[in-house]
């Protein structure tokens, strides 16, 4: 395959900027504070119920949406204003340079809502250079939200948007993420830039699933064939 006839889709948070760092604790406390308060239930249970729905369904909104009847945008509004977060995201003009000169398509997937996916760009100076975001609000099939990992959902959103799996590269630091894109027929490259693994071994095994790994974009370029 020539390499202006890929297509890259890339995860947002901690592949394409630091979320670990801070954007994540507030997220998290933010979804703590929302269960506690719409469910009645203790901050320590509160924490275990978001922890288990992510693990379960790629994002603790599907959780909340299927057995506790949460609206998605209600949820997404009041979870993610997260004020202030924009002067603490920090952008580099080597990221952006690499990502303009990457031959092929360039999308954005994530699990994240569409707002603060173009805040989070818009911060870090990468706004305006995907072709489109897919965000947590396009991942639905069946009525029911359908997040990352869920390959029922690539399947559609991908045939929706007429993006050849053969064609696409999955760009993730999620592993169960690319087990499922693999699975389905696409390439992966596991971003490992701001992975802080307990055990840095984890970093250096590379699973079957995986096609490559690359610690930045600017790699990346360097090799886009992996």
């Amino acid at each position: 395959m020539k390499p202006r006839d890929r297509i890259w889709l890339f995860d947002l948070d901690d592949t394409l900027h630091n979320a670990s760092h801070r954007a994540f604790r507030e997220l998290n406390a933010s979804m703590t504070a929302y269960i506690e308060t719409h469910l009645g239930l203790s901050t320590e249970a509160a924490v275990a119920l978001r922890h288990s729905y992510w693990l379960r369904y790629g994002a603790t909104l599907t959780g909340l949406q299927r057995h506790h009847g949460v609206k998605a945008a209600h949820f997404l509004h009041e979870t993610h204003r997260l004020p202030g977060l924009d002067e603490h995201l920090h952008g580099h003009a080597h990221d952006l340079a690499a990502l303009r000169r990457l031959p092929g398509r360039k999308f954005l997937m994530t699990n994240a809502p569409r707002a603060y996916a173009e805040r989070v760009l818009a911060a870090v100076g990468l706004l305006g250079v995907f072709e489109g975001l897919i965000c947590i609000e396009d991942m639905h099939c069946f009525g029911q939200s359908r997040p990352k990992p869920d390959a029922r959902m690539f399947r559609v959103v991908l045939a929706k948007l007429r993006l050849p799996r053969a064609r696409c590269v999955l760009v993730e630091d999620t592993l169960e993420h690319q087990k499922t894109a693999r699975r389905l027929g696409m390439d992966t490259v596991w971003m490992q830039r701001w992975l802080h693994a307990a055990g840095r071994e984890r970093l250096h095994r590379r699973p079957v699933y995986v096609g490559r790994r690359v610690r930045s974009l600017v790699a990346l370029v360097r090799s886009p064939h992996g």
